[in-house]
């Protein structure tokens, strides 16, 4: 298959976003700590000429929202998150639906599943209990047996919710299964976990019910040696993870398979992370094992650079920092997990800055479809064109690849090469000397009806059109001279203040051309062509701006 049938085939393809709205209501797991925004700055608290940025501090728990558990989140000897590859994340996969055969507190089992889907080998299991319908962001659950009659959506989600039996997660290994997916607050029965103890009524209720219908107590039924031993050694040394609270479009897929993609920011240091999920299936016309062959045989590059504590952020940003509010053997018999707070600003590792950024008018990262964040674009790799504090032009991305209207644009300078996890690592050439647009370049975007814009550099803006100019005057004065050689203008004749200041951020983001920042990694061995490229940010509701995973996707060879 050539690239840009390629291409097309991801385009044609049926997409669904199975993703939880992430959000300052949004539930956490019980226990853990809710998402709390505020903000730490906005448009005009900015000084020395220009205008400022809206700018967010988060403090918040991975479990909020969809989220992918990592192998470190029940055994710290586990991979990290940011080392488990794409590959192992997403894969053909089958999205089961037992809402019908379930009801609070009780058991599924692999016999239940298989009766209604085949379950291959490597998939993807994704198991819809029917209990998303308590999400926080679904409809009211009308009961008239229920106090106000009206059922605690939170409760549902998160306490009574089914779990799996005693033999699945063997079940699940002998299965070789990549991911194990639930459309409810844990893949674990929550009476396996410490919600046992926080919900003593719940507890009885539903031992109560497992004597009913297996004969058995709950420790009858689930040894806790034996099942500590499955769920907090075996499981993660086996590299068998879980995506728990997927939501969204889930019941448009009722017993059916599909290629489904789970897609977490990249964290070093932490336990668990946010996650977008979706899922794809053939286009209308296409024979579906064709469509997955395709899939499967196809080359994903991450452009995420890896998110930890010792990622730079922008110049006076907040660092990201981490605390762990819990470990496995801090709590009863090791049922509990580690588990971590996080507390950083928004604009450090790879990002997507969003409309609210700087335009307080425009949308929240969570209120933009997960279609506007995929489709065609193009990597233009000007590497070879560039230098410090130098500028590019429309001209010479149009020279390096076949752009078209509406892609979407991945700008290569080289930067990524400065970046924190490179050896040739420089901060401050990173953050301060990169290259940036000519003064004609947002109006170009606007005319080729770019979808977004994404560099492998701190900021989209040369930095001599943001505040880094009067930070930095020395550099300023570098970057003015050079400007001179090049173009025979100085800074402030090519780049009038009141029209060129933060120009990518002010003259495109009122028109819904935003873009993402510090792209690297497989970036640095991308070459120029046509790609279809996604941007799977955590569907952040009240967030301007917002962590994800960015992929570029190729033909197989």
């Amino acid at each position: 298959m050539n690239r840009e049938d390629f291409i097309k085939l991801m385009s044609d393809a049926k997409l669904f976003d199975l993703t939880q709205d992430c959000s300052i209501f949004t539930p956490p797991w019980p226990g853990e700590k809710s998402l709390e925004i505020h903000f730490f700055k906005r448009v005009t608290g900015a000084y020395g000429g220009g205008q400022g940025a809206n700018g967010q501090i988060l403090n918040w728990s991975n479990t909020v929202g969809t989220h992918l558990v990592g192998e470190t989140a029940f055994h710290s000897g586990g991979r990290p998150i940011a080392d488990i590859s794409l590959t192992d994340l997403c894969g053909q996969g089958v999205i089961v639906d037992l809402s019908d055969e379930v009801s609070d507190y009780s058991l599924y089992t692999p016999e239940m599943i298989e009766a209604r889907v085949e379950v291959k080998e490597g998939d993807i299991l994704i198991i819809n209990t029917g209990y998303h319908r308590y999400s926080w962001d679904q409809p009211d659950v009308f009961n008239e047996e229920a106090q106000g009659g009206v059922e605690s959506k939170e409760f549902g989600f998160l306490v009574r919710h089914p779990g799996p039996s005693p033999g699945f997660f063997q079940w699940a290994l002998d299965k070789k299964l990549k991911v194990v997916g639930v459309d409810c607050g844990c893949v674990e029965h929550p009476m396996n976990t410490p919600i046992r103890r926080m919900h003593g009524r719940d507890f009885e209720k539903a031992e109560a019910k497992l004597k009913e219908e297996h004969g058995k107590s709950w420790d009858e039924m689930f040894p806790q040696e034996e099942y500590y031993e499955m769920t907090h050694i075996t499981l993660p040394k086996s590299h068998l993870v879980f995506a728990e609270a997927i939501v969204g479009e889930i019941d448009k897929l009722k017993n059916q398979r599909a290629w489904i993609m789970i897609m977490p920011v990249p964290f070093m240091e932490v336990e668990t992370a946010w996650s977008r999920v979706l899922a794809m299936q053939a286009p209308e016309g296409i024979d579906e094992q064709a469509f997955y062959a395709a899939m499967e045989n196809a080359e994903m590059l991450d452009l995420t650079i890896p998110f930890s504590v010792q990622t730079p952020q922008w110049l006076n940003y907040i660092p990201l920092s981490v605390t762990y509010t819990k470990r496995v053997g801090g709590q009863f018999f090791g049922m509990g997990r580690n588990g971590s707070i996080c507390n950083a600003s928004i604009h450090l590792a790879s990002h997507m800055d969003g409309e609210k950024h700087f335009y307080p008018n425009g949308r929240a990262i969570g209120e933009v479809p997960l279609e506007e964040w995929v489709g065609p674009g193009v990597i233009a790799d000007i590497s070879d064109l560039v230098s410090n504090s130098s500028v590019y032009t429309p001209q010479m991305i149009q020279d390096v690849v076949d752009i078209k209207k509406g892609d979407i644009l991945i700008i290569k300078t080289g930067w990524s090469e400065y970046g924190w996890v490179s050896p040739d690592s420089d901060e401050f050439r990173y953050m301060v000397k990169h290259p940036g647009p000519s003064p004609d370049f947002s109006d170009w975007c606007v005319e080729m009806e770019i979808k977004w814009i994404g560099v492998d550099a701190v900021s989209a803006d040369h930095p001599m059109n943001t505040i880094m100019r009067i930070w930095h005057p020395k550099t300023f004065e570098e970057a003015n001279r050079k400007l001179v050689d090049d173009f025979g203008k100085d800074w402030d004749e090519m780049y009038p203040l009141d029209k060129y200041y933060q120009d990518m951020h002010l003259n495109l983001f009122p028109k819904r051309i935003v873009h993402a920042e510090n792209l690297g990694l497989d970036i640095e061995r991308a070459e120029s062509g046509r790609y279809y490229i996604g941007c799977y940010a955590q569907k952040a509701v009240e967030a301007e701006s917002m962590w994800g995973r960015f992929v570029a996707f190729k033909e197989g060879s």
